[in-house]
């Protein structure tokens, strides 16, 4: 009988929940690196191991056959040397704003105007390169609209400084948009890839409100293929990769990669004949990549507080995950996701959760 692969997860957060929860369902054993009590315990071991502590992982990477990642925020210089999918280039590119977007720009994919903002002296002339309004940003952290600040007049440029902690950053033009989209994509080690439909997004705060998928323009979906096809191949890339984009006409600016599983893709694991997290799995420990054959889907956020069992029972056709985190304000704790032709229900739970 063939051992079971052994896939590590740095985190343990609701992402290595889903990666768990899909393992036991395609007989991988996952293995998470986090605290005690975080909400991927429920379906999976999890070690104590800080993430940032190089001793730490390559401790946890030996008892494993591979590591992954549920957030690029892990310093990359602890993840070099492993056997790591995706790669340690692929996560130390998406963990710095500024190295992204140059790293798109020489993709041949369209970025909004950027600059580099190192002190407060920097941003005068960052302003004048990239126009305003714009949006400063840290270089590296930040995620759900944390770490960074709008400016729309010069005065405002030293309080934004001053918001976004003084710290290296990138100065980016805000890009006029019809609206935002993102596309998944997995690879396998013999270069397959699979492309699941693109994506629309809405958010609210900086923080992922609701997606619809698919988002129907063939034009836009060749095109993002054509994209992260370029990037996966350029960096050699293993398992699942998201990038979102602004759509303006027939056109798409890149705004961010995230070399893992992605918030947008939830609703696959209902919606898909292969989840984004199954793919993942299946692309990391050489297994072969599912149909991502999909029905419309739509995914709403739980932010801040999940709806009680007595609340969503009375919907027929509504998937409800709670992640067993403590609420808190800006907080993710869960999501709900409904077939797109429940409308009313949709509409219904879109209130409730404003």
């Amino acid at each position: 009988m063939t051992a079971k692969t052994r896939v590590g997860v740095l985190g343990a957060g609701q992402l290595a929940l889903m990666l768990a929860a899909a393992g036991e369902r395609l007989g991988v054993d996952v293995i998470c690196a986090g605290r005690p009590g975080d909400c991927a315990e429920r379906v999976a071991p999890v070690l104590a191991v800080e993430v940032d502590n190089a001793a730490m992982v390559a401790a946890f990477a030996e008892r494993v056959d591979v590591v992954t990642i549920e957030s690029e925020n892990i310093d990359a210089e602890v993840l070099r040397g492993l056997k790591l999918f995706p790669n340690a280039k692929a996560v130390a590119i998406a963990q710095d704003r500024l190295v992204e977007k140059t790293f798109l720009q020489t993709c041949g994919i369209a970025v909004a105007p950027f600059a580099a903002v190192n002190s407060a002296e920097d941003l005068p002339p960052a302003m004048a390169k990239t126009g305003l309004p714009g949006i400063l940003k840290t270089r590296r952290m930040g995620y759900d609209g944390k770490g960074q600040a709008r400016i729309y007049r010069e005065k405002d440029a030293a309080a934004a400084w001053e918001t976004v902690g003084t710290v290296p950053s990138i100065l980016e033009g805000m890009v006029q948009f019809d609206t935002e989209v993102s596309l998944l994509a997995a690879r396998d080690a013999a270069g397959k890839i699979v492309f699941w439909p693109l994506i629309e997004n809405r958010h609210r705060d900086g923080i992922l409100r609701r997606s619809d998928a698919p988002y129907v323009n063939l034009h836009l979906q060749i095109l993002a293929e054509s994209y992260l096809r370029k990037i996966m191949e350029e960096l050699e890339y293993l398992g699942v990769l998201a990038v979102e984009f602004f759509v303006q006409g027939d056109r798409l600016i890149a705004n961010e990669m995230a070399p893992r599983v992605h918030n947008s893709g939830h609703w696959t694991i209902e919606g898909s004949a292969t989840s984004q997290f199954e793919n993942h799995l299946r692309a990391i420990a050489g297994m072969e990549l599912g149909s991502t054959d999909s029905k419309p889907m739509v995914m709403l956020n739980c932010i801040g507080w999940m709806p009680p069992e007595s609340e969503t029972a009375n919907f027929s056709g509504l998937f409800v995950h709670d992640y067993g985190k403590f609420a808190r304000p800006g907080r993710k704790v869960g999501h709900l996701t409904f077939p797109a032709e429940q409308a009313a229900a949709i509409a219904e739970w879109e209130r409730r959760l404003s």
